[in-house]
């Protein structure tokens, strides 16, 4: 999104890749994403002011640093930035690192989902189980445990999850606040790569604590994957949640 445009939820432009040139401002297949439209100009504000925290170029370096060349940017959950305050400031990050990754070849897809009722046609973000071809960053933030779990579960051999870059909720803090036994049971994906997986905490001011509090850039080195047993690897099956009461996604089956 450049700042003298108009307001757009921006992707890559079909077939530009093909002619050589740099997406404009492209926009998303209206069915990716929730009908909420911001004022521009509060994003813009917001994006400035998050440049003036030092805890921004601490995130700018960590994902700069990152290895590999990222391809894709999918972002879940990220709720109604249009009246959310919270969301705004989470979209602006967002905004900031793709700037920062040159924005022009990093396609994103942005799915906000402000109440249970908004949800993509066709469970679009299937649960969080999308699929990952090319190296992607998945910006998730404060998005429920089932979501992570299932992002895992649809990616799960060795070779695939290095591909994945996330920021989001700290699988180290999530796991603390849950019973061992029940994070084992109900999110394996999750309680399994916990231990190998490579987690670095992102800072932020105190002003920012409710907006990015618990947030971490994650990543699954293939040499710590190799750590795991060769057994965890071989057929995983799906997870059900059949025990969950708060599951913190809404499943397609009990969609109306």
């Amino acid at each position: 999104m450049a700042c003298n445009d108009e307001w757009q939820v921006a992707g890559r432009r079909k077939g530009a890749a093909r002619r050589g040139k740099q997406a404009s401002n492209p926009k998303l297949d209206p069915h990716q994403v929730s009908a909420c439209k911001p004022d521009k100009q509060k994003i813009i504000n917001a994006m400035n002011e998050l440049r003036g925290e030092s805890f921004w170029m601490e995130w700018k370096d960590l994902l700069s640093s990152a290895p590999g060349s990222l391809q894709h940017c999918v972002c879940y959950g990220l709720g109604h930035f249009a009246s959310c305050v919270s969301a705004r400031y989470q979209l602006a990050m967002l905004l900031l690192l793709l700037e920062t990754l040159q924005w022009a070849v990093v396609p994103c897809m942005i799915l906000c989902f402000p109440s249970p009722s908004v949800m993509p046609s066709e469970n679009i973000c299937s649960e969080g189980k999308r699929a990952v071809c090319q190296p992607t960053l998945f910006y998730l933030m404060h998005c429920g445990k089932a979501l992570y779990n299932n992002l895992l579960w649809r990616n799960w051999t060795p070779q695939t999850l290095p591909k994945m870059i996330i920021i989001g909720n700290s699988f180290r803090g999530i796991q603390e606040r849950m019973l061992q036994r029940e994070f084992e049971r109900d999110y394996s994906f999750l309680s399994n790569v916990a231990s190998v997986c490579d987690e670095t905490s992102l800072p932020c001011s105190p002003r920012f604590l409710d907006v990015f509090n618990d947030t971490a850039l994650i990543q699954f080195p293939l040499e710590n994957l190799n750590k795991l047993p060769e057994c965890m690897w071989t057929e995983p099956s799906e997870p059900l949640y059949q025990h969950c009461q708060d599951l913190e996604i809404i499943q397609k089956e009990k969609r109306s």
